[in-house]
């Protein structure tokens, strides 16, 4: 037992973050315990939309969900699951002129920067792609190729490969606390401590509390991104879909049945794992939903629920090395980091192992604030 409680790498957080970062390290021959306080997948990584989107990402995030791409585009390969992964197409729709000027704004931005899957289609290809969707739909900012995986399932996957090269999960095992001694990060739990010389805290929304025990203390919130799904409807859409000028991620999953969100939040309770819904804001959601596909005034809503996501001030990521010696982040996603998974996790192998970085992160620092 001992032997187990020692590492070259502790991670903490059994979400996909975690999950993925101790892949790729013992990708790398490296002995990892990743340490989580609930089950493996059980908050925001296991319940979330599961969207394989590169469209509309932040422009620092844009070269994390390329590289991200393309271990979708194969994930079987890399995991040994297809994650109940399905490729297909990602729109967010325009509902009016002003609408679809800023979505060639956006794509000019791109094409600036030497970025190209983004494009704007008019009506005409709009109602080709969406014959169910409303007149008032007038164009849509699209990329083909992007789609949406299995978030559970993938998390497992995850887990499962990185046992398979000796990576060691603990449950039910939180981190009381964490200090340096003698060149190595002890990890306190109620099941005794556990040692390495790295710690990789990828806690999501309780990444704040850790990071300011490890010398970062950032200003981090918990809130909770609600979901809904309704009974199945006849087959009216095989793409991905969101909104310029609302809150919309819908898709429809192949039994009929259609899942809707789009980042409103309900209130998240992390200290006792507990979210609470807030109806107005699904209101909000399923407004901009029947707004795009008027069908779905008649849909019946069969079960709502929130995960608790980690969110920072500019909802862009905390990605790098830490302050002091041996720390490394990765966490405060803000909702969006399902996709980006694989590439962060690579990213996390290489901070961990010394390298330089093969992808830009200086907009993820934790210092930035």
């Amino acid at each position: 037992m001992a032997r187990q409680r020692t590492a070259d790498v502790i991670v903490v957080g059994g979400g996909l973050h975690g999950c993925s970062a101790a892949l790729n390290l013992s990708m790398l021959g490296l002995s990892v315990n990743v340490l989580e306080k609930d089950h493996i997948g059980r908050h925001a990584s296991g319940v979330n939309a599961g969207g394989v989107r590169r469209l509309g990402r932040d422009l620092a995030e844009v070269p994390l969900a390329q590289a991200s791409s393309k271990y979708w585009q194969d994930i079987s390969a890399f995991v040994d699951d297809d994650c109940g992964y399905t490729e297909s197409r990602y729109l967010k729709v325009a509902r009016s002129e002003e609408e679809l000027v800023g979505a060639h704004c956006r794509v000019s931005q791109l094409r600036r920067h030497g970025f190209t899957h983004e494009e704007v289609i008019d009506r005409e290809s709009l109602r080709e792609l969406l014959p169910a969707s409303a007149p008032e739909c007038i164009g849509a900012l699209h990329v083909a190729g992007d789609g949406y995986a299995h978030p559970f399932r993938t998390t497992q996957a995850f887990r499962r490969r990185a046992m398979k090269l000796g990576a060691r999960f603990h449950e039910q095992i939180p981190v009381v606390s964490v200090k340096r001694q003698a060149g190595l990060w002890q990890a306190e739990t109620p099941r005794g401590t556990f040692s390495a010389p790295v710690i990789v805290n990828a806690a999501g929304a309780w990444g704040g509390h850790l990071a300011a025990q490890l010398g970062d203390p950032v200003p981090l919130e918990a809130h909770a991104p609600m979901l809904v799904i309704t009974a199945p409807l006849p087959p009216f859409v095989a793409a991905v879909i969101g909104a310029l000028g609302g809150a919309l991620s819908l898709k429809q999953f192949a039994n009929g049945t259609v899942l809707i969100g789009g980042g409103v939040r309900g209130r998240a309770f992390p200290d006792r794992n507990q979210t609470t819904l807030e109806m107005s804001g699904i209101a909000e959601f399923l407004g901009t939903a029947c707004g795009v596909f008027p069908l779905l005034k008649k849909a019946r809503i069969v079960r709502a629920w929130a995960g608790i996501e980690g969110y920072t001030p500019d909802n862009l990521p905390l990605i790098g090395r830490g302050t002091a010696d041996g720390v490394v982040h990765a966490f405060g996603f803000s909702a969006h980091g399902f996709q980006l998974a694989p590439a962060v996790g690579h990213i996390v192998a290489e901070l961990v192992t010394g390298a330089e970085p093969s992808l830009p992160i200086g907009p993820f620092c934790i210092t930035r604030f």
